[in-house]
This record gives structure tokens, sequence and C-alpha cells, in this order.
């Protein structure tokens, strides 16, 4: 029997919440999605985090659905980098994208 997970959104970001919700269930569902579908719902989604940037309840939602807080991500990371990972996480991945550009430059 599926759980359920009950998360209380404000009005305002019912359209995000149902936008993740339902990118989290296109990339859950064990097989490709079509990808004029997914590039579209992600062009909203990328839409609606913008609009709603700064929001207080925008991180508990990006909690919540993984899926959204990556596309979040992307979209913050030219400024802000890894900006929802944790400190060290980012680090580390900064370093080892380095380290991996610095390899293939000298071949």
């Amino acid at each position: 029997m599926p759980s359920v997970i009950k998360l209380s959104v404000p009005s305002k970001l019912l359209s995000l919440a149902r936008l993740a919700h339902l990118l989290q269930a296109l990339e859950g569902q064990g097989r490709a999605a079509d990808p004029h579908q997914y590039q579209l719902l992600v062009g909203k989604l990328a839409a609606s985090l913008n609009e709603h940037q700064g929001h207080e309840a925008l991180p508990a939602l990006l909690d919540h659905f993984p899926a959204a807080a990556e596309v979040y991500e992307n979209l913050q990371y030219a400024h802000a980098g890894l900006c929802r990972a944790p400190l060290e996480m980012s680090l580390n991945s900064e370093l080892a994208a380095r380290e991996l550009l610095g390899r293939v430059r000298r071949g």
C-alpha cells in the first residue's frame, strides 16, 4: 500500500508544486519519458521556479521534490554554484570537475 505524505503548500506555490510533482513522477516512472514532453515540463517548471525564487516555502518544497530541486540548482549554478548541496559536497564536486577538466586538457 502506498504511503500518503501531506505537504502544506501556500496557494501561491500550488502550480509550482503540481509541476514539481509531475516531474518527480516522470523521473520515477522507470522508463524514458517523451523528450518533447519532458522539455516542455521542465521549461514550465523553470519559469515557475524563477517566478517564485526567494519564497519562504520554496526550500521545503524543493526538499520534497528532488527532481525539481535539481532543476532549481541548475538554474542557479551560474551565480551560486551547487546552492542546495551541503558545502562540503559542493566543494568536492567543484574540485572533481576542475581535476577532470585539467586531465582532459592535458590529454
